[in-house]
């Protein structure tokens, strides 16, 4: 058995107020349940329609989803692949996984296609996916992100079950980006097919990294044992639109967090800058990419070694509300992660 100390404080830089308060984290052992794993991804014109909750294209929603189930799981070895469907598309091959080549592919998937005309072949799909399916390493899992919607070809739900019957060591489970009664009944019929599968709200799972953490438990370990810690999150630290420049009030507050990190000597520090979802996709990976290293740059002159920091930009976060200002300004930040 190979167990995983998840040993991380998750320092989210948030708001425009300066405060110190303390969160729930988790460290966790895990049993590893799964040899290898395929992201399938819903591609079709519904995909490309904003989320009637939060006003956002699906596509980015999934895309984001990819990136925060990337970033909890277990550190261990995987056979993974990312592929596509509707059309039915190969982004990552299965094999060996690398979690940093995988967040670089995910930002080759677009989210400005054709909405209309563009119909939804989802039980085509999986049938054509079953092919990579019979070949993955057991046991296996394929975590389709999908609104549900399926108006073309194949019924979804027969495929996932004729697939279980030649197959039975693979297993479906879904995050839903469902936003209306039909995609969210075929979702339901697909996850009622296996009693191992794992159903989450694509939703939940951005906005609660508590929730996205036990789906990817859920998902990739069994008989994991949860233990609650506190953890201190840090609020103050936002950019203006367009910057990636640290006010007075954002020093202040990183100068907490030099304290922190030298309190926990052990640990190195992940810093991941977010923009909100303003702009091309291009531009705001590069932006969060100039606001983690400006972080970075700030803890370095404060005296942290540079080789304790690692500065990652994420892109876009939907984490709060991109359709109001205060959403906005909430999305463009650094969040700090300690691990050993």
């Amino acid at each position: 058995m190979k167990i995983i100390h998840s040993a991380i404080f998750a320092v989210t830089l948030l708001t425009a107020w300066s405060t110190v308060c303390f969160a729930a984290e988790v460290t966790a052992s895990c049993t590893k349940r799964v040899e290898s794993y395929n992201y399938l991804v819903d591609y079709s014109g519904s995909m490309m329609m904003k989320h009637v909750a939060v006003r956002e294209p699906k596509i980015e929603l999934a895309k984001e989803a990819i990136l925060k189930i990337n970033a909890a799981m277990p550190k261990m070895s995987y056979q993974g692949g990312l592929y596509t469907f509707a059309p039915y598309s190969v982004i990552i091959p299965q094999g060996s996984w690398n979690s940093c080549v995988a967040e670089c592919a995910v930002n080759t998937i677009k989210s400005d296609l054709e909405i209309f005309g563009r119909l939804t072949p989802m039980g085509d799909g999986i049938k054509m996916h079953e092919t990579v399916i019979n070949q993955m390493p057991p046991q296996a899992a394929v975590i389709l992100l999908t609104d549900g919607h399926n108006n073309l070809g194949m019924n979804p739900v027969e495929e996932v079950k004729s697939i279980y019957q030649t197959n039975p060591n693979v297993c479906f489970h879904v995050a839903s980006f469902a936003d209306d009664a039909e995609g969210k009944a075929i979702i339901d019929q697909i996850v009622a097919l296996n009693s191992g599968s794992v159903l989450v709200d694509g939703l939940q799972l951005l906005q609660n990294p508590a929730v996205c953490q036990e789906f990817v438990n859920s998902v990739f370990c069994q008989g994991q044992i949860l233990v609650t810690e506190e953890v201190v999150v840090l609020r103050g630290v936002n950019f203006a639109f367009d910057s990636f420049a640290l006010d007075d009030t954002a020093k202040a507050i990183s100068e907490e967090t030099v304290r922190l990190i030298r309190a926990n000597p052990d640990f190195n520090v992940r810093l991941l800058g977010w923009t909100d979802s303003t702009g091309p996709d291009a531009y705001n990976l590069r932006l969060s990419q100039e606001r983690a290293d400006a972080v970075k740059n700030f803890l370095v002159k404060m005296g942290i070694p540079s080789n304790r920091l690692f500065a990652k930009g994420m892109g876009k976060s939907y984490q709060y509300n991109n359709a109001t200002k205060e959403g906005r300004y909430m999305n463009r930040r650094t969040e700090l992660v300690f691990f050993d």
